[in-house]
């Protein structure tokens, strides 16, 4: 579908009209036309082939900093022009409107695609499952339990306003990841690897669809073999392998202009006071070419960007949206994000990450006498309001005298956010980038997070060892 079709008979001001005339100082229209196709492979089987198609039109209006919003599946103009009468009776107020034209970009932005999922075929999709699968099973007998999932969806989003922009682009992306349970006896590990990027089928090379099934695999039975981890407070060296959860869990969440506002995050009302060790650089980056959290607009139409939040140390900015950048009297940091049509924007993350050091990887991990290194992150949990976290380790092995030693399972690390970039004193020349999808108010988007290798002098480490 293009935007002619979709756009071709609407009246935009006469669907803005009714709004701006009952006071709404700003309106905006989000079309969307999503189709997801996800592939399961469990248990030596195929368990799920799903393919949907959704297309559907998101209405909103502000007033007084406050948001109204609407959506509606039919891509009719009379059904938006229903949608913004019924919207209108719950405001109050009279401002002028003044007509605008709207001219949509001829061909929709996109990175660079060179193999669309919707012209791949079931058995060439099936076939890559099955090659993980069989790949993580040949690793070791205790494998018991392979699970592969592959997601591939192209979102095609229009958006409007009553400032009189309008943008159009086309968004691919492909997610596939493999989840592996070893046993042995009464011990039971798991292994996890995923790879994500706004790209299309070619991202799923036969060798790199194997190096994640082995990856997964590998870490599960070796985590059987692995000591139990030893708790207490320790140096601590996080790998640049081990993504970005740590910043985008303990640090990036709050620094999303709503929370921040809302007095709901640790950096309220922090912007030019130092938070972070000197060593310290945030950024969020919507720019970066086929990241998974990459994009040309936002889902309010504000091109993206890249954003320096922390700058040696110091808050610079907070991530924002057309919104909560009224409520501060700034530009919008081009983070409105939406899961679909069917919920309003809020500031989100995009492919957040601390910037790359100076120091030598190899020479953080042989300064630290006695301490953890962490190759891998699990899941955790956080309080943005005071910033204390617990997050799993998924790999990690003991550093003594300077050298890499013995696995360890069933580490935690326990601390605080604001303490931990303030305390990190060696920050590596590399960056490595985690994927996920982030939840946030029931809605869940694609992001990417990374760090460079960190050395963290002191943090608790919960262990299982005696």
């Amino acid at each position: 579908m293009d935007r002619e079709e979709i756009l071709k008979d609407w009246d935009l001001n006469k669907i803005f009209r009714q709004l701006i005339k009952k006071g709404a100082s700003f309106a905006d229209i989000f079309v969307e036309d999503a189709e997801v196709k996800s592939i399961v492979l469990e248990d030596n089987k195929l368990e799920k082939v799903i393919g949907g198609h959704d297309i559907g039109v998101g209405l909103r209006a502000i007033k007084d900093l406050r948001t109204s919003y609407a959506y509606t599946n039919e891509l009719k103009e009379s059904a938006v022009f229903t949608l913004s009468q019924e919207m209108a009776t719950v405001l109050d107020g009279r401002s002028a409107f003044s007509p605008k034209s709207w001219s949509f970009p001829l061909y929709p932005n996109r990175f660079n695609t060179i193999r669309d999922p919707k012209g791949v075929l079931i058995k060439e999709e099936t076939d890559l499952l099955s090659l993980a699968n069989k790949a993580a099973r040949s690793v070791d007998p205790c494998v018991q339990q392979v699970r592969v999932v592959y997601t591939a969806k192209v979102q095609r989003v229009f958006t409007s306003n009553t400032t009189g922009q309008a943008t159009s682009e086309e968004r691919v992306s492909t997610l596939f990841l493999v989840h592996v349970v070893a046993r042995e006896g009464d011990i039971v590990q798991t292994g996890y690897e995923p790879v994500a990027e706004a790209r299309g089928f070619e991202l799923l090379a036969k060798d790199r669809v194997e190096d994640v099934a082995l990856k997964a695999a590998r870490r599960a039975v070796d985590l059987i073999h692995a000591r139990p981890a030893p708790s207490g407070s320790m140096t601590v060296v996080l790998s640049s392998s081990a993504g970005g959860t740590m910043i985008h869990e303990a640090v990036g969440h709050g620094l999303e202009a709503d929370l921040a506002q809302e007095g709901l995050s640790v950096y309220s009302g922090k912007i030019n006071q130092e938070v972070a060790s000197k060593e310290i650089s945030i950024i969020d980056d919507a720019t970066i070419d086929s990241k998974r959290g990459s994009f040309f607009y936002d889902d309010e139409g504000i091109s993206g960007q890249k954003t320096v939040l922390v700058k040696n140390g110091v808050l610079k900015s907070y991530m924002y949206d057309r919104l909560t950048a009224m409520k501060d009297g700034v530009q919008s940091t081009g983070n409105g994000r939406r899961e679909s049509y069917r919920f309003f924007p809020i500031p989100r993350m995009t492919n957040t990450f601390i910037a790359s050091g100076e120091s030598d990887p190899h020479e953080i991990i042989s300064s630290v006498d006695k301490g953890l290194l962490v190759l891998k992150m699990g899941g955790g949990q956080v309080d943005t309001v005071n910033g204390n976290f617990v997050f799993d380790v998924s790999e990690g092995y003991l550093i003594k005298s300077g050298q890499i030693s013995d696995m360890v399972r069933g580490a935690t690390l326990i601390g605080n956010g604001p303490e931990i970039i303030r305390a990190i004193d060696m920050v590596g020349s590399d960056l490595g980038f985690g994927v996920g999808t982030c939840g946030k108010d029931g809605q869940g988007v694609p992001v990417s997070d990374a760090q460079p290798t960190l050395r963290i002098p002191q943090i608790v480490v919960g262990g299982t060892e005696g």
